[in-house]
């Protein structure tokens, strides 16, 4: 198809200089000078989630064609340019970015890299305010977001905006990858895919390539620089006719072809391992069954493999579209010079060539050869005459490594010594490698195996605690009844008949499940009616867990189960006992402030505050136990009614009980009663919360003929992970012939990791280093410096959410968050953080426990509550407490997740946010890496755990000229064991020489809870070097 003669350059992905590895004069005057040098009439502007280049872009540019911009000052860059260019219409931008999201779809990891368009700022503040709650936007013009494509795609369109998918083939990082990508675009976006209509085919790759493949008819092909310096602009692009217009480019009108590379120059064109100097086509890997020659593991399988992998239509397939193959002047240039295109040399005739002929592209697509030849000679008017008639010679790039392609034969330039010698495209023989791969590969031959380290402690014997049937290797379904699915001791607690029940449950034994099939079972297979049965829990995720367990396993009815927490329990109590607690039919729970007063008022007497708090109706958190415990304790009627009630109790993490709830389940239920209680007391962590182990081992004690039963099968861990956390816990362990018995049984499995690091910033970029690996490299840069071997990097199943750093003290995340997040990394710091104690809450609470039953949603009624504070924030005053309107604001956003799960009820909404609902800042499609304190983490799990800071002094926790007692240190050893055994698949505990405590740098030794641990279940990873006497040296000067 011939292109019409007023066709424009449109160049609509490249970056800033706010992304990694890129050009610091990525600014936009350099960017606006570049384009009319190039030809470019329309450019991206890339990066604006970046909030300084956002903001650079809100400065400098004004409204120009319809979603379109331009400079608010062109004069200057005008100047700049040549004489030849000074006519030259000043290029549009477009409000552009690049987007990489990794995450997991169908238990793969998934990594795309899209381009996101909007045609006005408003658009893109509602983007990066979306965004901004599912990732770091400040690490990287380029962020990476633990994001589904799929919602990726759905936060642009309700914006206002469009997206393509970026670079569609490239391995690593793209929708049809062979790495981490799908087998068709429309898979990658699920739902939403009719809202996509056009891909960027990427460097790699050409439109011919693309049309092997009829998926991709229904979609526009674009082409985009993926400029990472403003010589780069333009290597490829689409060409459109008409006037540039955002609406019009976003629907394809006017689209009349691209500039594209020789695919063969893209640096994932062929398959190949770099590292192995192994460079083959498709034909070849497939006959070797896709493994090096060399190594042995997987080739990266590039570009046109994949094309021809999903191709349905033969190799030279066309269509009726315009197409044009460039190559760079620049690179022209230096090759007929034989030196560096960005030399001097270059530079110089490159300015020359411009200044005479006009805009670069112009002078490869356009201008006479013979008035090139008189501006630049005549081996530059034979290269463009060569370069529009597709004459080239072609060496394929392959693994990171961009291919070589030149317009000359070996010596047949002036310069013969320097020209570059090629080989045309797959003909090279495999004898001959190329010369800077030999060293490579004789290295990766001589190099030494790694030892395998010495295998763990053989398993122990079987579990006297399962006589029933041998260990199987998961939870086998067997039958359809309710219990079918449990295994042996499960079974025996499940089906156990009335009367105390103690259930010892070690970590990973499946004790929500157990509990909830227990319950169902009783209500399902022996007659107990669901409204006689009470279930509680110590956290409103934990009650809302086993609500949802419940309702899968009995349906409808398990509504009339009473599942809350003590809080909750206590709560319906004095709801419905308000009278004889002495409270009002309109008493409620104060609020921050409220509280602040009464025992400002009463000082130290806790009598006269609580007085003055039930002078106005008034409770607090602590009364919801001990108001109904003193309610029970002092009307044994009361006690009876209640216990006919509930005649069924179920305590999770029975462990846990402090004094008033232990004595409210003492009341509740009879010494003989039907109380099933459920924990591990090797995971008592919460004495400073006045939590008391002792009630749980006192069980027996405490109610006649009580059943026990233990749990020691593990569905979570890995054997050496489950290994080290049983040695780890025996010196101080609280249960009798304390085991776990791992039902995954995998010879493969990964030993414990274990990092000595020189300091607390070298365990932090451990940390980084390794989820890097983890993921198969976090970007392109990560291949293609080798910092991640390709050759290792193979399509995984991990997101980042599948993460958790674990820490003693939460003074130690700062140097872990600071160094994921300057790589980029997705992050949440996750801990028990309650929405009341966030700036700006308790005042939106208060503003519409006033304003009543107002109109519209509650989150509508939020919203605005919080519009109003924040207009009276504004004013100052004389209080120097006062909040800020931004506090209000985010305040505002926090709380809309909970006024969604309440439905609208605002008392509840309030009663929540008084009983401590916990903050939900994080976008619920989010995934990111969890970042948590060891008692933050009790009750959790992931495929991955980081256990820093595993230091004496640390653990167990030791303060300056104190000495923690014997029971002490046991919780603190039992806190070890929780953190230890959070992990599925791998382990990695690491401890600094060197950590900054009490004011002062300190020396710092492993934690003597690592001592009791067979070495042989440990890989070291890292051995902290000694400096060099040089080093002192200079350190000492």
């Amino acid at each position: 198809m011939e292109v019409s003669t007023d066709t424009y350059v449109a160049d609509l992905h490249i970056h800033s200089r706010f992304s990694r590895a890129c050009s610091r004069d990525l600014t936009l005057p350099n960017l606006a000078w570049w384009a009319r040098r190039k030809g470019i009439a329309l450019l991206g502007t890339g990066d604006f989630t970046h909030p300084a280049w956002f903001e650079h872009l809100r400065e400098s540019l004004e409204p120009a064609e319809p979603g379109l911009f331009r400079l608010v000052d062109e004069k200057p860059v005008t100047r700049r340019l040549p004489g030849s260019l000074r006519g030259s219409t000043p290029a549009r931008f477009m409000l552009s970015v690049e987007i990489s999201t990794i995450y997991k779809r169908d238990d793969k990891t998934r990594k795309v890299h899209h381009l996101l368009y909007a045609p006005d700022f408003a658009s893109v503040e509602k983007i990066n305010t979306a965004l901004s709650r599912i990732g770091n936007l400040t690490a990287d013009g380029r962020p990476i977001l633990g994001l589904d494509s799929r919602d990726l795609l759905e936060i642009t369109l309700e914006a206002g905006g469009y997206l393509i998918p970026a670079h569609i083939w490239t391995p690593w990082f793209s929708a049809l990858g062979s790495k981490s990508g799908f087998d068709a675009i429309a898979d990658c976006y699920a739902d939403l895919a009719d809202h996509v209509t056009a891909v960027e085919t990427g460097l790699s790759s050409d439109p011919a390539m693309n049309w092997r493949v009829s998926g991709l008819d229904r979609y526009r092909l674009v082409s985009n620089s993926d400029a990472h310096s403003p010589a780069a602009l333009a290597r490829e692009a689409t060409l459109f006719t008409g006037t540039p217009d955002y609406f019009a480019v976003r629907d394809g009108i006017g689209l009349a072809g691209t500039l594209e590379f020789f695919p063969e120059e893209g640096k994932y064109h062929a398959d190949g391992h770099r590292a192995c100097g192994v460079n083959w086509e498709p034909a070849r890997t497939r006959a070797a069954n896709g493994r090096c020659p060399e190594c042995g593991r997987p080739l990266t399988v590039g570009v046109l493999s994949r094309v021809e992998d999903l191709a349905d239509r033969p190799e030279g397939f066309h269509r009726d579209d315009h197409v044009e193959h460039l190559i760079q002047l620049h690179e022209i240039i230096g090759e007929i010079h034989g030196v560096g295109p960005k030399s001097k040399t270059v530079e110089s005739q490159l300015n020359h060539l411009v200044a005479t002929l006009g805009a670069e592209l112009d002078i490869l697509r356009k201008v006479p050869v013979d008035e090139i030849g008189k501006a630049g000679g005549d081996e530059l008017r034979e290269a463009i005459t060569r370069l529009r008639r597709g004459d080239v010679r072609r060496v394929p790039g392959y693994d990171g490594e961009y291919g070589v392609i030149t317009l000359f034969d070996p010596g047949e330039l002036r310069n013969r010594s320097s020209a570059p010698q090629v080989e045309t495209l797959f003909d090279f023989p495999a004898a001959q490698p190329k010369p800077r791969a030999e060293p490579v590969k004789e290295k990766a031959k001589t190099k030494p195996a790694k030892e395998k380290p010495a295998p763990p402690p053989l398993a122990p014997p079987p579990s006297p605690h399962e006589p029933f049937e041998p260990m199987l290797a998961g939870m086998e379904e067997v039958g359809t009844g309710l219990l079918d699915r449990l295994d042996a001791m499960q079974r025996v607690a499940a089906s156990a008949p009335g009367g105390p029940l103690l259930i010892v449950a070690g970590p990973g034994t499946g004790k929500t499940r157990t509990l909830t099939h227990r319950i169902a079972y009783l209500c399902a297979e022996l007659g107990v009616f669901p409204e006689r049965c009470l279930a509680i829990t110590f956290t409103r995720r934990a009650a809302a867990e086993l609500k949802e367990r419940l309702e899968s396993l009995l349906g409808d009815v398990a509504e009339d189960i009473t599942v809350g927490t003590f809080h909750s329990l206590g709560l319906t109590l004095l709801k419905e006992n308000p009278k004889a607690a002495g409270l009002g039919s309109g008493w409620r729970i104060a609020d921050e402030q409220e509280q602040a007063q009464a025992r400002e008022q009463a000082g130290d007497d806790d009598t006269a505050y609580r007085k003055l708090l039930r002078q106005q109706d008034l409770v607090d958190l602590d009364d919801l136990i001990s108001v109904p415990v003193t309610l029970l304790r002092e009307d044994p009627a009361l006690v009876e009614k209640y216990r006919r009630r509930w005649q069924w109790i179920f305590v999770d993490e029975y462990q846990d009980v402090d004094d008033l709830q232990y004595e409210l389940l003492r009341l509740l239920s009879p010494a003989d009663g039907n109380l099933c209680a459920i924990g591990d007391p090797d995971q008592a962590i919460y004495s400073f919360r006045g939590a008391d182990v002792q009630y749980f081992l006192r069980f027996n004690a405490d109610f006649v003929d009580a059943r026990l039963v233990r749990l020691t099968r593990n569905y979570r861990s890995s054997a050496p992970i489950l290994a080290a956390a049983v040695q780890a816990i025996a010196p101080t362990t609280l249960v009798s012939g304390r085991r776990l018995d791992p039902a995954r049984l995998d010879p493969e499995a990964s030993l414990v990791g274990r990092y000595t690091a020189r300091s607390v910033a070298d365990e932090a970029d451990f940390v980084v280093r390794t989820i890097d690996e983890l993921v198969g490299g976090l970007s392109h840069r990560s291949l293609d410096s080798g910092r991640i071997d390709s050759r290792a990097a193979v399509a995984g199943n991990l997101s980042f959410s599948d993460i958790a750093v674990l820490y003693r003290t939460d003074a130690q995340s700062g140097p872990i968050m600071d160094a994921l997040s300057r790589a980029g990394i997705p992050v949440q710091k996750r801990s028990h953080n309650r929405l009341r104690d966030r700036p700006g809450v308790p005042e939106i609470a208060r503003e519409l426990r006033h304003a009543g039953g107002a109109g519209g949603s509650l989150a509508s009624r939020v919203r605005a509550a919080g519009q109003a504070l924040a207009q009276r924030v504004v004013a100052p005053t004389l209080d120097g407490e006062q909040l800020a309107p931004e506090d209000v604001r985010l305040a505002a956003e926090l709380l809309l997740p909970l006024a969604d799960r309440v439905d609208d009820d605002l008392p509840l909404f309030l009663q929540q946010l008084a009983t401590g609902a916990e903050v939900d800042a994080l976008d619920p499609r989010a995934e990111a890496v969890n970042l948590l304190t060891l008692h933050a983490a009790k009750g959790l799990e992931f495929p991955v755990v980081f256990l820093v800071g595993c230091e004496d002094g640390l653990l167990p926790l030791r303060w300056p000229g104190s000495t923690p007692s014997e029971e002490e240190v046991a919780e603190e050893r039992r806190l070890f064991f929780v953190g230890l055994t959070r992990a599925q698949d791998r382990l990695y505990v690491s401890h600094a020489a060197k950590r900054f405590r009490h004011g002062s740098e300190r020396e710092q030794s492993p934690t003597p809870f690592l001592d009791v641990i067979d070495s042989g279940l440990f890989e070291k990873l890292g051995e902290a070097t000694p400096a060099r006497p040089k080093d002192r040296q200079l350190r000492l000067l």
